[in-house]
């Protein structure tokens, strides 16, 4: 079971593992170090306690082991998500069901109107994630295909303590 939660001080490792490897491949950047993983749990943190809060940065757990991260900048009614699974946990739903929890939240619980995604051209596995969990492909621009959602109030899980 899929559950999407805050992160927090004890996940660096986790985060570290997550940050590294093929799941880089897409992402134009190195591993991360034990000190950019404080400084990005800490920042996480932070903005979970922003009001109004306009960005989650969620981690994805599946029974106790975190398997990857999942972000949704929400801003007048519109959304951004983005997310990254360690490369492990490929090829078993994780991400389809991360970015199928994430939307009912946006949509439910946040009541956006709207959530866009997009992923490097090359990155097909992503596109095919995104349109499982309902995206449409709205085209290509700048090497990325970009994708979109629109709300329709979805009856789901919200993310803990995410509101």
């Amino acid at each position: 079971m899929i559950e999407l939660r805050e992160l927090n001080a004890e996940d660096a490792r986790e985060v570290q593992r997550i940050y590294s490897g093929p799941s880089l491949r897409f992402l134009g950047r190195g591993p991360m170090g034990a000190d950019e993983t404080a400084a990005y749990i800490a920042a996480a943190t932070a903005r979970s306690a922003a009001q109004p809060r306009l960005q989650y940065t969620l981690g994805v757990d599946v029974e106790g082991d975190l398997v990857g991260i999942i972000k949704l900048n929400a801003t007048n009614g519109e959304g951004r998500l983005s997310y990254i699974l360690r490369a492990d946990t490929w090829g078993r739903g994780f991400a389809t069901g991360t970015v199928t929890e994430l939307l009912a939240f946006a949509f439910g619980g946040l009541s956006l109107s709207t959530v866009r995604a997009k992923h490097q051209a090359e990155n097909r596995a992503s596109g095919r994630v995104l349109l499982k969990a309902g995206f449409t492909h709205t085209g290509m621009a700048d090497g990325f295909a970009h994708y979109m959602s629109v709300g329709c109030i979805r009856e789901g899980s919200s993310p803990q303590d995410g509101r």
